[in-house]
């Protein structure tokens, strides 16, 4: 181990009590910009998005509305996505230096922002320093660290899906195994490294750390590997008990690793504060409105108090919504539920362009993803100054682009015309941080008579908005019983008329109601 977290397992239980009341709740609701910081923004001209590109174009994420903002992995590796590490104690330089990051940590929270890091420690390298000194030497101080299949600690165990190499979209081949989440030693080191980034200085003002974590592929079982059980109550409830003692407001999300199950499991054995609402996201996409009823009912009025559910359209793993959805009006109704429903809203970057992306077919390769993880598009011509284009010229995903020029999909193009997509996004992002409701106030159903159409409420003590979106091509009339006698438009066209609404195709109503 390297001493660059030690004596970390002391000053973790040491706590700084001004700066835990420094810390104060959030007055607006949170709204959260997924980012792969590779293909967002190049400061220095070598292709690949960075720290200091990211830092520059904070102007541009909180003109958009966002207050906070997640990250891929930031430590050594040789995959593009920075998944699986040779080094978790090292920022990739390509990104930048640990100088780069604290300055960006810090200009993120002097704009009352927050930052938060993806985080996979389940996995190294051959390159990682417990395989060069445990493979093959069962009595190395790190023997413990990583799974073996034999005795002689000669095969390390296989990774997820029975893996033991990746292929790389550059060609190469990089060896990966899976670490022992069961030995002490492995947990207290991950305390010790995750302590780190929550406060690097280890002054208890947290300006220079990160606001919590995300757990990449989290799970009780890992992998479903024997050896591997029970880690909610050995690995991941210590650990973020350890974590909340270095800084009780730390936020953690995990990732479940079965994308239809909810998830509550990790609220209530594993500690988690948040969870992604995967089966929301499902619903929404799915226009269909029973299946919105039913999700929504079990993810946001079933959360546990005191937990929160993060809710997105897309992510680093998924298809973008704009390449499964062609339809501007569907993908405005898409937004607006996202944004309006409840929870926490998570956008994955270029989302809010309507930016394309499906997983490619290009063999056995991680380049099948980088259609969906493509260079933010900043430019109406595809490039300039800052194009995250490291993936320039290396193979199908780049002849098979989804950037290109005078298609409409770029921030150029966007910015100035008031009915663009952006320019929705920053409305409904305005309008949930205006108002109370929307902003940090519970989700209820309000029922109507029509099958094509979907309501509800937000509701946060006397604040009451009604959201009403028909989920069709048609044009619809719906009754919303007792609730269209006193309201106050906020938001959209839809019409109300006697004792119903009347909504064109793919058309979404907000009222406040009084």
């Amino acid at each position: 181990m390297k001493t660059i977290f030690f004596p970390v397992l002391l000053w973790v239980l040491a706590l700084n009590a001004w700066g835990q009341k420094k810390m104060s709740l959030p007055t607006k609701g949170e709204v959260i910009y997924h980012v792969s910081q590779r293909s967002f923004y190049d400061s220095n001209g070598d292709l690949h998005g960075d720290l200091n590109g990211l830092r520059q174009q904070l102007d541009y994420l909180q003109n958009l509305g966002v207050t906070s903002i997640l990250l891929l992995p930031l430590y050594e590796a040789d995959c593009y996505h920075n998944y699986f590490a040779n080094d978790f104690e090292k920022i990739d330089a390509e990104f930048g230096t640990m100088n780069d990051y604290v300055s960006l940590v810090k200009a993120v929270h002097k704009r009352g922002m927050k930052i938060y890091l993806d985080m996979e420690t389940q996995y190294v390298t051959a390159k990682h320093i417990w395989w060069k000194e445990a493979v093959g030497h069962p009595e190395s101080a790190y023997s413990d660290y990583i799974l073996f299949d034999d005795a002689a600690h000669n095969v390390p165990a296989t990774m997820v899906f029975g893996l033991r190499e990746l292929h790389s979209y550059n060609g190469t081949v990089i060896p990966i195994t899976t670490v022992n989440l069961r030995s002490q030693q492995v947990l207290d080191y991950n305390i010790g490294l995750f302590s780190y980034f929550l406060d690097p200085n280890k002054d208890g003002k947290f300006d220079d750390g990160a606001d919590g974590f995300r757990l990449d592929h989290a799970m009780d079982n890992l992998d479903e590997k024997p050896a591997l059980t029970n880690l909610f109550e050995l690995f991941w409830k210590p650990l973020l008990v350890s974590l909340k003692k270095v800084n009780p407001n730390a936020k953690i999300v995990a990732e479940q690793a079965n994308w239809k199950d909810y998830g509550f499991d990790y609220f209530e054995k594993a500690g988690v504060d948040r969870m992604f609402g995967f089966g929301l996201q499902q619903a929404i996409l799915s226009f269909d409105k029973q299946q919105l009823i039913n999700k929504a009912d079990t993810i946001l009025r079933l959360c546990p108090p005191g937990k929160e559910q993060l809710i997105f359209l897309e992510n680093h793993d998924l298809d973008r919504f704009a390449s499964l959805e062609t339809n501007p009006r569907k993908q405005r109704v898409a937004a607006a539920l996202q944004l309006l429903i409840g929870g926490i809203p998570s956008i994955y970057y270029g989302q809010e362009l309507g930016m394309k992306g499906r997983i490619g077919a290009f063999g056995n390769t991680d380049g099948n993803d980088i259609p969906r993880r493509e260079a933010f598009e900043w430019y109406q011509s595809g490039e300039g100054k800052g194009m995250a284009l490291w993936y320039k010229n290396t193979g199908g995903w780049w002849t098979q682009s989804n950037i290109k020029a005078n298609d409409g999909i770029s921030l150029d193009e966007q910015k100035r015309p008031a009915n663009s997509l952006f320019n929705y996004y920053k409305t409904l992002i305005a309008l949930k941080q205006s108002n109370p409701a929307l902003a940090n106030g519970r989700y209820e159903n309000a029922p109507n008579d029509n099958p094509s159409v979907y309501s509800f409420r937000r509701i946060l003590g006397s604040d009451k908005v009604l959201i009403v979106a028909n989920l069709s091509n048609q044009v619809q009339k719906a009754k919303v019983p007792n609730q269209l006698k006193a309201t106050r438009r906020l938001m959209g066209d839809a019409r109300i008329e006697g004792k119903a609404i009347a909504l064109k195709p793919y058309e979404l109503g907000v009222w406040a109601l009084k």
